[in-house]
């Protein structure tokens, strides 16, 4: 069984059932039946148009659902009949399901667990296993979902920005369970790109593309973190790099700058350095304030201190720091990195110490206190 296949198609099966008059929830319950049936049925007897066998089954699983509720018979007889069996056009408005499911009234958890789901073509378990959460938890949030946008037109025009930030989310849970979640929001991203031309849409696509190029080189043997600037670059995807900044000049030469761009932007300074003593840092400190004319960020500001500390050194990049709220995420690490760079190891050491206590990262606390142990050891030669 073709399981790349099946989840391909899904969006699309879905969709037709929606547009035939389907409710959002009743139509996904129908393409997951549907689904189970393939699975049971294809190995020993697969047909030859696979797209309109699913929405055949789920149209009649649809149908048959419906006819059982009682207290709904005056819609079904609105509904059209069943059509006849043939094929099924290779062209859906599959983009309706990302604004759907990124619909402004789910909690980003909830539009994250539903675009897996509908767009995706994942389980619930695989879902539920990604996340770490209890199966049930996850079927409760996706039920809720699916009840929440059950009454929404899909003639309303949709939001990209809040449909890029739901995979931009997927995107930033890496990898975890049975489903990497990071390669998921990859080929989402592709496929939405391929659904909808918006200089925003590639931007996001090369910003995942540059960034997942340098993934096999984030980890040791033993698990352990490597930072940027420790990491061997021999390791890097140079395919998906050259992929990554040709998808960013494509979307930069559309004079519409947007978020991902810029942040695409600097991960390509990073990607296009030899060694990160050849990075441009005064080039990735202007594509930071870019960044900050767009969204006025913390979250950016404290990476521009950090690019601040590495173009004009580590005094100048803590005082960028000082304006900073000191209970930001990762405010105490970058602060401990710059007072480290500046010499004055006891400062660092018992900043990286602190910071490895406020870290909910396994995996970066062990890299913090790592730091910590090394400057004491530092201290005592």
């Amino acid at each position: 069984m073709d399981e790349v296949l099946l989840r391909g198609l899904t969006p699309g099966v879905l969709t037709i059932l929606v547009r035939r008059g389907a409710d959002f929830a009743a139509a996904e319950d129908a393409v997951q039946d549907a689904l189970v049936e393939a699975v049971r049925v294809w190995p020993a007897d697969p047909p030859e148009d696979p797209k309109g066998w699913l929405v055949t089954v789920a149209w009649r699983r649809f149908l048959d659902a419906h006819r059982s509720e009682t207290a709904r018979r005056r819609r079904e007889e609105r509904l059209q009949g069943e059509p006849e069996p043939g094929p099924v056009p290779a062209a859906d408005d599959t983009l309706h399901l990302y604004f759907l499911c990124a619909h402004p009234s789910l909690t980003p958890s909830s539009a994250v667990a539903l675009t897996l789901r509908a767009v995706g073509g994942l389980t619930t378990r695989q879902i539920a296993r990604a996340y770490l959460v209890p199966e049930a938890t996850m079927a409760q949030r996706i039920a809720r979902a699916k009840r929440t946008v059950a009454q929404v037109r899909l003639d309303r025009p949709g939001d990209v920005a809040t449909v890029l930030h739901v995979l931009y989310l997927i995107f930033n849970e890496g990898y975890s369970g049975d489903v990497d979640l990071a390669a998921e929001a990859l080929r989402l991203t592709r496929r939405l790109s391929t659904e909808i031309d918006h200089p925003e849409v590639a931007g996001l696509l090369a910003l995942m593309l540059l960034h997942h190029a340098r993934r096999a080189a984030r980890t040791a043997a033993d698990g352990a973190l490597v930072p940027l600037a420790e990491q061997d670059r021999s390791r890097w995807d140079t395919r998906a790099i050259a992929e990554g900044v040709r998808t960013l000049q494509a979307a930069l030469a559309r004079d519409r700058l947007g978020p991902y761009q810029a942040q695409a932007a600097v991960a390509a300074l990073h990607a296009d350095a030899p060694t990160v003593e050849e990075t441009d840092w005064v080039q990735i400190v202007e594509w930071y304030d870019e960044l900050l004319r767009l969204t006025d960020s913390p979250v950016v500001r404290l990476n521009r201190a950090v690019a601040v500390g590495e173009a004009d050194g580590p005094r100048a990049g803590l005082a960028a720091l000082a304006d900073l709220d000191a209970t930001l995420p990762r405010y105490t690490a970058v602060a401990a990195h710059l007072h480290e760079r500046d010499g004055d190891l006891d400062t660092a050491a018992r900043l990286y110490s602190e910071a490895a206590h406020q870290a909910s990262d396994a995996a970066e606390r062990d890299h913090l206190t790592r730091r910590a142990a090394r400057l004491h050891h530092r201290r005592q030669r």
